[in-house]
């Protein structure tokens, strides 16, 4: 199937690597112009780069701390500014922050409910009104599996998901009316710059594991025998900001190779 995205544009945020750099690149290559964000302006420049090798439309990089409202305004406004609208959202940023509850801290609670959380609902915010004009838009929510089968010692990131599908929800139902489609992706075990981060933990701390043993060996219980990749879970996130995906809404769907207990 040729998915299509030719005069939509995109905002991706956390952009730069990983799975949102892998939707940006698929989004860009579909016809779409593509905004990214990211906090670091070097990486962001590099992810530009990268980007533009096989991009259709325009491409631009905004340094941009989501966790704080003001600056989240004024990235969102450089947008506008830039590219003229936002018709496709991907509330991407975030990484796995957990621990033993007895143990996390409100500064943590809300240093991750802040990036995960209030991010969402205020790009969402500033960005739904055009669509709704326009009668044409998308949102996706990337959550993890724990947002839906929460595991002990998966706080606070578990509970900052399952806000996150229960945002969804509330957004599809309110959006539907003016064809602004908004769903979840779910991410399972899926090869990206945090399972890099994580080998290079491993490897710190003396393991002389190689990094495809590293992803074979975490791939290996799950019911497809593998790790995912960012570019499967990209090719998702580009049909559901499609036209092609016209008719799904309110879905959280796992991305995760059959591992999540829950449907």
């Amino acid at each position: 199937m040729d998915i299509r995205l030719t005069g939509r544009t995109a905002l991706i945020t956390g952009g730069s690597k990983g799975l949102g750099l892998a939707m940006a690149t698929r989004m860009a290559a579909s016809g779409a112009d593509v905004a990214i964000f990211a906090r670091r302006a070097n990486v962001i420049e590099e992810a530009v780069l990268e980007i533009e090798k096989t991009a259709k439309g325009r491409v631009a990089g905004f340094p941009c701390d989501v966790r704080d409202a003001g600056d989240l305004t004024r990235a969102f406004g450089a947008v506008m500014s830039s590219l003229g609208k936002v018709d496709i959202v991907v509330n991407n940023a975030g990484t796995s922050q957990t621990g033993k509850f007895l143990e996390i801290t409100d500064e943590v609670w809300q240093a991750d409910l802040d990036l995960k959380l209030f991010a969402a609902i205020r790009l969402s915010r500033l960005a739904m009104p055009q669509m709704i004009a326009r009668r044409w838009g998308r949102i996706i929510n990337v959550l993890n599996t724990g947002a839906k089968a929460p595991r002990p010692g998966s706080a606070p990131t578990a509970v900052s998901r399952a806000a996150g599908m229960a945002l969804t929800k509330v957004l599809a139902g309110e959006g539907a009316p003016h064809n602004v489609l908004v769903n979840a992706m779910l991410v399972g075990l899926i090869r990206s710059d945090q399972v890099v981060r994580r080998h290079a933990a491993a490897r710190a701390a003396g393991s002389n594991e190689s990094l495809e043993d590293f992803i074979a060996k975490q791939g290996a219980n799950v019911p497809l025998g593998r790790m995912g990749t960012a570019e499967e879970f990209a090719n998702l996130a580009c049909f559901l900001s499609s036209d092609a995906g016209g008719y799904i809404t309110g879905t959280a769907i796992n991305v995760d190779g059959g591992a999540c207990p829950v449907v």
